[in-house]
């Protein structure tokens, strides 16, 4: 799936506010190289269904055996192995006798000692390697998770090795145990290991997936392949909202187009990236924040939320509003299937400007019929004019004045808003007040 760094910013997939981030929300990862390979996840969303089916496939399988995934790999774990093949050491007898063994831990006991540590967390790694593979190595498994575990069943499938996962934890090795299993892991198994421990880091960033989607109550949803781009979704909210308000959401080719208004703060910019996240997540192969979600694949994700000015190259907020337009354009009109997110477009000109601007824009996105559009504004005023076209949709947020408090109910409704509500927030907040006492 198409998507670039703007709409990653807009939709807060990395944020730098790290606790406000889709990433953040999502990292149940026990390891670096899981936290790591997840974030290059969210970075590549699929375009392929059947890569996205069985990363869902994937996610359910460990959601029903979670309880089986192994605590004996963790960060910890992972640290001391990495560190010991990067830790200069004395070369470890090759002749595994006893003698050997005994004067190996009399003349290098920091390095006797340091190889005895590490093997006891090999020994957990294999352990815990080998309890995956056996829970879910199975026929029904998706071939992209049986592919893993069996190349990783065959890196371990040394006798070396089965007898090391067979050592118990809190077992005291014996000197010539230390140097036979030290000496091959450190001299016949490094690039085994380093493979097997990116292996585990694919493995941990898919459990944070699963285990994303069964704390967060996330729904699987259903995508198909079709020439017409589709969305309809019952219950969708914004996940990264602690008391978040749900939609119910319908897009197709004859309706194709939502014009959105409403009053500031009434929940325009949230519903929208509530739709633009969920349709993002779907692509992962993730469960989405709703009831239910079918939607159809789509090429890519476009959005023009958060714009900003560029003062080292002289370049004004309503110029880059421009220019990602025109960006805008020239990808969509390529025959393939968009999901376009506008949230008010041209705030950086007069407001007669504007909304000429606006219907212009507006009056050309329409005409391409194989993407979706989602359009917030507040100049209601141009609404009237495009009520002639019938792929466009008119919704709004209610707010509602009870004295001079504003009320928001954050539910779409049918129609065009044309509240002004600028001057009451200005007053409700006393800064009228403060300025007729300058």
């Amino acid at each position: 799936m198409d998507i670039d760094n703007t709409t990653y910013h807009d939709l807060s997939v990395f944020n730098r506010d790290d606790e406000f981030s889709l990433f953040h929300k999502f990292d149940f990862t026990n390891t670096v190289g899981g936290r790591d390979c997840l974030a290059r996840m969210l970075y590549e969303p699929f375009s392929d269904l059947k890569k996205i089916l069985q990363t869902q496939q994937i996610i359910s399988l460990i959601i029903t055996k979670v309880e089986k995934w192994p605590a004996t790999i963790t960060n910890g774990t992972i640290m001391v192995m990495q560190k010991f093949y990067e830790t200069p050491i004395d070369d470890i007898p090759a002749g595994h006798d006893v003698v050997n063994a005994f004067l190996y831990r009399a003349l290098h006991k920091s390095d006797h000692s340091l190889v005895r540590y590490s093997i006891t967390h090999f020994a957990e790694f294999i352990r815990g390697m080998t309890g995956l593979i056996e829970t879910f190595d199975a026929d029904d498994a998706p071939d992209l998770l049986r592919s893993l575990l069996q190349r990783a069943r065959k890196l371990l499938d040394n006798d070396v090795l089965l007898d090391l996962g067979k050592i118990a934890k809190d077992q005291k090795l014996l000197p010539i145990q230390v140097v036979t299993f030290g000496n091959f892991i450190r001299n016949r198994f490094k690039s085994g290991a380093t493979e097997l421990m990116e292996i585990f880091s694919r493995l941990d960033a898919w459990y944070s997936m699963a285990m994303a989607t069964k704390t967060l109550a996330l729904a699987i949803p259903v995508l198909h392949e079709s020439d017409e781009p589709g969305i309809d979704a019952k219950s969708l909210y914004h996940i990264l909202l602690p008391q978040p308000v749900a939609y119910d959401v319908s897009l197709n080719p004859n309706n194709n187009f939502l014009f959105l208004t409403g009053a500031n703060m009434a929940g325009k910019s949230t519903f929208i990236k509530a739709v633009g996240v969920s349709v993002y997540l779907a692509h992962l192969g993730m469960g989405v924040p709703a009831k239910e979600m079918r939607l159809s694949l789509f090429d890519g994700l476009l959005s023009n939320i958060n714009i900003e000015d560029n003062i080292s190259k002289g370049e004004s907020y309503f110029f880059n509003e421009v220019h990602r337009v025109k960006n805008t354009i020239l990808k969509i009109n390529n025959r393939r299937k968009w999901l376009v997110l506008i949230d008010e477009l041209f705030k950086g000109t007069n407001v007669e400007d504007a909304m000429k601007c606006s219907s212009a824009v507006i009056k050309g996105l329409i005409k391409i019929r194989n993407s979706l559009f989602i359009l917030s504004t507040h100049l209601y005023e141009i609404g009237e004019d495009l009520k002639q076209y019938p792929n466009i949709n008119f919704k709004y947020f209610e707010t509602t004045v009870n004295g001079e408090q504003l009320e928001f109910n954050y539910q779409l409704k049918d129609g065009i808003s044309n509240d002004r509500l600028g001057y009451l927030i200005l007053k409700r907040e006393k800064v009228v007040d403060l300025l007729e006492k300058l």
